[in-house]
C-alpha cells in the first residue's frame, strides 16, 4: 500500500480539469457482474478503459448493460476491438472514435484498440484502451504501434489505461514508460499488484500519460469508501487502477 492522503474527485480549476480514469480488465464479465458495477461505482470515473470486454454473441447489448449499471454510457470498442473498450460517464464529450485491429500472429488471439478524442470541461484528451499480448515478441511490437496509434490521435494530452501483459522492468512495459509517465510509478496511491486478485503479486495493469497531465494519484483503489474488497475479489480476476489527473485546459 502507498500512503496518500486521498484521491482527488473529479472536478474543474481555472486552467485545468480534474479527470478520474479507472482501467480494468473484466474477464468477459464471466464473474459477479453486480460486484463489478459496485467497483466501477464507488471509484466514481470519468472515464473507464475496459480490456477483455465481451466480444461474441450479443456483445452490445452485455456492454450496454454493464454501461447502465455502472451510470455510465458507452463509447466505442468491444467485440469491433477484440476486447478493449472505453466507457464514460455525460460529463465526456466524444468528438471522435476508431476502433483498430492489430495484425495478428497465427496461433495467438487477436488483438486490438479502442480509441476516442473527448473534451471534458475545458480540456481536449486522447484516449485509449489496450490489451497486449502474451508473447513476447508480438507484445514488444504492439507496444510500438500503440505509441504510433497514440500520436496520430493528434492531441496535446492523452491517458491509456490498459492490461500490459507486461511487468514494469518487462521491456514492452519499459518501452511505453520510455515515452509516457507511468501514474504508478509517477504518484503512488492504494495497492500496486492488480494480478491475482486473491494473492497479488505482480503489476500488469497500469494507466500511463502524455507530458503535460499531472497525475495526482494511481493505484488499485483498496480502502476507497464503497469499494468493498469481497467486491473486488468477486468481480474480476484483474484488480482495476484508479488513476485521478489533472489536464490543463486548451490543446
Amino acid at each position: 500500500m502507498a500512503e496518500h492522503p486521498g484521491l482527488p474527485a473529479s472536478g474543474t480549476e481555472e486552467d485545468a480539469v480534474r479527470v478520474r480514469v479507472l482501467s480494468y480488465n473484466i474477464r468477459s464479465m464471466r464473474d459477479d457482474r453486480a460486484a463489478l458495477a459496485r467497483v466501477i461505482r464507488a471509484c466514481a470515473p470519468d472515464l473507464v478503459l475496459i480490456q477483455e470486454a465481451p466480444r461474441f454473441f450479443r456483445w452490445r447489448k452485455a456492454a450496454e448493460r454493464l454501461a447502465r449499471s455502472a451510470g455510465l454510457v458507452y463509447v466505442t470498442g468491444g467485440g469491433t476491438t477484440a476486447g478493449p473498450m472505453i466507457l464514460s460517464t455525460l460529463r465526456a464529450h466524444v468528438e471522435r472514435t476508431e476502433d483498430v485491429l492489430l495484425p495478428r500472429t497465427p496461433g495467438l488471439h487477436r488483438r486490438g484498440l479502442a480509441t476516442a478524442v473527448v473534451r471534458i470541461g475545458g480540456a481536449r484528451l486522447g484516449v485509449v484502451s489496450a490489451h497486449l499480448s502474451l508473447a513476447d515478441r508480438e507484445r514488444y511490437e504492439q507496444a510500438g504501434l500503440l505509441l504510433e496509434r497514440l500520436a496520430a490521435l493528434g492531441t496535446r494530452h492523452a491517458v491509456v489505461g490498459g492490461d500490459l501483459n507486461d511487468r514494469p522492468e518487462g521491456r514492452s512495459f519499459r518501452r511505453l514508460a520510455d515515452r509516457l509517465t507511468d501514474a504508478w510509478a509517477a504518484e503512488p496511491w492504494g495497492g500496486e499488484f492488480t494480478s491475482t486478485p486473491h494473492e497479488p503479486v505482480q503489476r500488469i495493469d497500469a494507466v500511463l500519460t502524455t507530458d503535460g497531465v499531472e497525475v495526482l494519484g494511481c493505484g488499485v483503489p483498496h480502502g476507497l469508501p464503497g469499494v468493498r474488497a469481497a467486491d473486488l475479489l468477486a468481480a474480476s480476476d484483474h484488480l482495476p487502477v484508479l488513476a485521478a489527473l489533472r489536464v490543463p485546459a486548451g490543446d
